[in-house]
This record gives C-alpha cells, sequence and structure tokens, in this order.
C-alpha cells in the first residue's frame, strides 16, 4: 500500500455557523418559578465542499417550556467544521461523518448552548454526552426523520 492511500482525517477549520437565542416572554419569564421542560433536538447534515474537504454541520436545538404552550427560551446551534477525510472507502465516509464528525464538534456546541442560555439570563443548560454512534445505528433503522430527539 502506497503512502498516499492511506486514509487521512484532519480537522481545517471548527465555527459556528449559526447561533439563534428566542427569550419571547422576557421580561416576564424571569418572574416565574416553575421549572421549564427541557427539550433538545440533534441534526447532523454533512456534504462536499471541495475535492476531499467535507463540512459537517451539527445543529443542536434547545427549548425550555412552562407547561404546553409556554415558551420560556429557545437557543438553536449550528456548529461546523471543515473536515478533510481522504481515501475512506465509499462505504466509510457516511459513518466517518455523521459519527466520527459530530463527536469533535458536540463540545463545542454544548459550550455555545449553554453559554447563550447564561447570556440571556437563565441558568446554564450542560447538555448531557451523546453516542452518536448509537444515534447514527438507530437512524439507519428507520426511515430518516431529520431530527432526533434526545431527552
Amino acid at each position: 500500500m502506497t503512502e498516499n492511500a492511506q486514509p487521512v482525517f484532519s480537522i481545517e477549520k471548527i465555527y459556528v455557523k449559526d447561533l439563534s437565542l428566542e427569550v419571547p416572554n422576557a421580561p416576564q419569564i424571569f418572574l416565574e418559578r416553575e421549572n421549564p421542560q427541557i427539550n433538545v433536538q440533534l441534526r447532523t447534515d454533512g456534504n462536499a465542499v471541495d475535492d476531499g474537504l467535507f463540512e459537517v454541520v451539527l445543529t443542536v436545538t434547545v427549548s425550555a417550556k412552562l407547561g404546553e404552550d409556554r415558551s420560556v427560551f429557545l437557543v438553536e446551534v449550528a456548529q461546523a467544521g471543515v473536515f478533510q477525510i481522504r481515501n475512506v472507502p465509499e462505504g466509510d465516509l457516511e459513518p466517518v461523518m455523521m459519527i466520527g464528525c459530530p463527536n469533535i464538534l458536540f463540545p463545542y456546541a454544548r459550550e455555545a448552548v449553554s453559554d447563550a442560555i447564561t447570556r440571556a439570563g437563565f441558568q446554564p443548560v450542560l447538555l448531557a454526552p451523546v453516542n452518536f454512534e448509537a444515534l447514527y445505528q438507530a437512524r439507519q433503522q428507520q426511515a430518516p426523520t431529520g431530527d432526533i430527539p434526545v431527552q
């Protein structure tokens, strides 16, 4: 096997592609003493941007509600990275992009979510670690629905 045929994986750039924060019921919501119900959703997308370069975007959406309809906050972070992936068998490319890359991006997304929520005046929400391999396998076993709810 020649050296050029060795698999290559490297991080070229990690960045926040999009960040949104909504606190629609401020300032009244800060007077509430009830603990909100937190919902977390994850979505991973990837595409080629150049020869051997791929952008992977991990979108984390965290919403907090009181009851069924009273929104406390909504934070969405699209944490992205450009990765160099070369000499990887075609069948292994998707798992690398949907498991390996999100594992790298998740700590950055977790920090961005916590920081945004804290800056909005709330206690930080610390996202639990995510098993992207299990999510990928679950997604493969069912029709892709886009967002994968995580509790």
